[in-house]
């Protein structure tokens, strides 16, 4: 079986959900230590007003699957859209199975 073309939507759609639950494991990452680092912040006698930052974790939570999701769309259309003019010249790749 030899892949001779991939369908350009389909790879950007599939890249975008990968990429969007990858953003949404950041944010939540990226929550936590935020969290932390605004409760030591606010428990800090020398700074405290960096309670905010973890504020914006909570929103990393919502914007970063938003733009890993919109960077994988694009990143996985580029990616498919090449691999077709690759496969042209190279003949595309070969998958055994059984």
């Amino acid at each position: 079986m030899i892949i001779r073309r991939l369908g350009v939507m389909s790879v950007a759609k599939i890249s975008a959900i990968i990429a969007a639950v990858v953003g949404l494991l950041a944010g939540i990452l990226f929550f936590l230590v935020s969290l932390a680092g605004g409760a030591a912040g606010a428990m800090s006698d020398n700074d405290p007003g960096m309670a905010w930052v973890s504020g914006l974790g909570a929103m990393a939570i919502v914007v970063l699957p938003i733009l890993y999701g919109v960077f994988g769309f694009i990143g996985g259309a580029i990616q498919a859209f090449v691999y077709n003019l690759a496969a042209k010249f190279v003949g595309g790749i070969r998958i055994e199975t059984e």
